[in-house]
């Protein structure tokens, strides 16, 4: 049965603008947070995604907040606190929640996954990762391990930029834990992500946060695929291009017109 919107953990995050109190202070100053209303999310699989300083991760991590989560990272059971440097855009918004509660979740940020890891072992919990200190692994193997052993069925996972630690053929890997976690484990993912592997997972929801807001986007539509397919279709022409004085200015996308940044 294709999943509905109730089936969806959370259904929507909406910001109190009424609450803002002035949109020219970060975060509220970040164009696609400036302009954010409401965003319905997946029952599934949402993906933000957006160049660096766009306000994927920062939203995420709003997002994640406001659902209880640890702002560093891990379940809504770790409370520690390294270096807080989280905005107060969580206090702005609200969350609908579904039907449903999840049974289990996890909140995974590669910035701050080497405090997570410390926190585990302090807390000697390791057997729930797999039984090997985190640190023991390379970061690769240690995300996989995460997703692996501590993520189970019926949970609600957001994870920020978790192709950091991982090789394109860990990401397919990603991609089919993910499937059997979502189908037919019934969990729900939020990703913020530059990976053009990750963001492939059919049927998911896509939002691209740029200086005119946020968008729903196909994911042919996106630059990720579309810099990603020419490049890996015409590798020479592209790095002609990048490494001519004439186009060290121009952005190789020929399907969308050249613009200077």
């Amino acid at each position: 049965m294709p999943a509905s919107r109730t089936d969806a953990y959370l259904r929507s995050v909406t910001l109190l603008r009424d609450r803002v109190e002035d949109f020219g202070q970060y975060p509220f100053s970040i164009p696609a947070i400036r302009e954010l209303e409401s965003l319905e999310l997946h029952p599934k699989v949402t993906f933000l995604i957006g160049e660096n300083g766009s306000g994927k991760s920062t939203l995420l991590e709003a997002i994640a907040v406001c659902a209880g989560f640890n702002p560093e990272g891990g379940t809504t059971n770790f409370r520690f606190s390294t270096r807080p440097s989280e905005s107060g855009l969580h206090s702005h918004l609200r969350l609908a929640r579904g039907v449903r509660r999840p049974k289990t979740g996890f909140f995974l940020r590669a910035e701050s996954f080497f405090n997570v890891a410390s926190e585990i072992d302090a807390l000697g919990v390791t057997d729930s990762y797999g039984g090997v200190s985190l640190h023991e692994q390379s970061h690769g193997e240690s995300f996989m391990a995460l997703i692996n052993h501590r993520f189970g069925e019926r949970g609600l996972y957001l994870l920020d930029e978790p192709e950091a630690a991982l090789s394109p053929q860990r990401q397919l890997a990603l991609l089919s834990a993910m499937h059997r976690l979502v189908d037919p484990g019934q969990s729900q993912f939020v990703i913020a992500t530059h990976s053009p592997i990750v963001l492939a997972y059919p049927g998911g929801r896509i939002f691209s946060l740029t200086q005119d807001g946020i968008e729903v986007v196909e994911y042919e539509q996106t630059e990720h695929y579309r810099l990603t397919r020419d490049f890996l279709l015409d590798r020479d022409r592209y790095l002609r291009r990048l490494f001519s004085a004439s186009g060290a200015d121009e952005r190789p996308a020929p399907d969308r017109p050249v613009k200077k940044r």
